[in-house]
């Protein structure tokens, strides 16, 4: 379960008819109360695509009793046009579930630049209506995947109540989010303030240090429902750590299902002056591509990742970096370390660590591989 896991949730996974190929492509969660507090994080692409921005608005307000999804199409760059679509899909929901438009979230991910097909969307909202169950959430999880090859869900059960979410993506992940729609749902009692400093927190952490291609979409979203239905005010620090657990979890299995990857890379950066100094130098070696190619090689090639550090802004000195690959130093003190034959490349996980030896501070981004089938994927995206 995932969405409906927590007590006070329904939802529906249906074929609408938006994709062409007959798959489930649009998805319902609807919050049941007895509260409806809500928080969201979005996309920080100055490209905003409707949905995105019609939801910013409503997160305003703090409440939330619904949440709209399609795949099929990303309704981004659309024009005027497009955002009336995403307020008569909002105004669609309320009309299904006697709620107000404006506490209705909108979701697409799909094609950018084409326009959703509404004489197929708002049937389908009237269906996904009538299909609502408290068992719906695998269905809604299976409904919003795009590339996507398997469905992503996650649950964390605390003590009395529960933290459940589903995610989609597999391309353009990248920090600011990711190319990802993510609904969270907790029976936890919290209002939205709460919910707010703990989806912030979790997402600083995971989500947006998950960097497949460096790629940044329009209709990043990541929201967080709480029902209260458990009447349970669970402690902010134990609420938080739930929140980033269900966060980090579904944040690997975007990585694991990046389109084309053989390889799941952490890269580990320790001993750095500051945080951001760290998360800077994990982004640039998660970004080189040299790198990627070499890891889908299965060679050690550690050069590539000094080259990476060394376009960083972030503080070091040239002859006391370190860097080791599944626990071989193969570099020491900016130069050679141990014999690079060394390294097992074999399985599907490789761990790099670079070490700054300037601080205390540490941050960790995961990334993948760049492999062939990851250019086939996008060559032919579109057409």
């Amino acid at each position: 379960m995932s969405v409906t896991a927590a007590q006070g949730f329904t939802a529906a996974g249906i074929a609408a008819g938006i994709k062409e190929n007959g798959n489930p492509d649009l998805a319902l969660v609807v919050n049941e109360g007895p509260r409806l507090a809500a928080a969201g994080v979005f996309t920080s692409n100055r490209v905003k695509a409707a949905p995105v921005l019609w939801s910013e608005q409503v997160l305003r307000g703090g409440r939330v009793s619904a949440v709209v999804l399609n795949s099929g199409g990303a309704n981004a760059c659309t024009g005027p046009a497009g955002f009336q679509d995403t307020h008569a899909t909002a105004e669609a929901v309320a009309g299904a579930l006697g709620q107000s438009a404006g506490e209705v979230a909108v979701c697409s991910t799909g094609l950018i630049g084409v326009r959703l097909p509404m004489d197929k969307l708002l049937p389908g909202v009237a269906k996904a209506a009538a299909e609502l169950s408290e068992h719906g959430g695998e269905k809604a999880a299976i409904a919003i995947k795009t590339t996507d090859t398997v469905h992503k869900t996650a649950v964390h059960e605390g003590e009395g109540w529960t933290v459940g979410g589903m995610a989609k993506g597999a391309g353009m992940l990248a920090p600011g989010l990711a190319t990802m729609l993510v609904v969270l749902t907790t029976d936890a009692d919290l209002d939205a303030a709460a919910l707010d400093e703990a989806l912030r927190g979790a997402t600083r952490t995971t989500f947006d240090r998950a960097d497949s291609d460096g790629c940044m979409s329009t209709n990043d979203t990541v929201l967080l429902l709480a029902s209260g239905a458990s009447g349970v005010t669970p402690a902010a620090e134990s609420f938080a750590a739930a929140v980033e657990e269900v966060c980090a979890d579904l944040a690997r299995q975007l990585i694991r299902d990046a389109e084309g990857a053989s390889k799941d890379i952490k890269i580990e950066v320790i001993n750095a002056a500051t945080e951001d100094d760290a998360v800077e130098v994990g982004r640039s070696i998660a970004r080189n591509n040299l790198l990627k190619c070499a890891i889908h090689g299965e060679d050690p090639n550690w050069g590539r990742v000094l080259s990476a550090i060394g376009t960083t802004s972030a503080a070091f000195e040239p002859d006391r970096l370190n860097v080791a690959i599944n626990g071989v130093w193969v570099c020491k003190s900016g130069s050679v370390g141990e014999d690079r034959e060394l390294v097992d490349m074999r399985y599907r996980e490789v761990h790099i660590t670079a070490d700054l030896a300037a601080g205390t501070e540490t941050a960790t981004i995961w990334t993948n591989d760049l492999t062939a089938e990851y250019v086939h994927e996008n060559s032919a995206y579109s057409s």
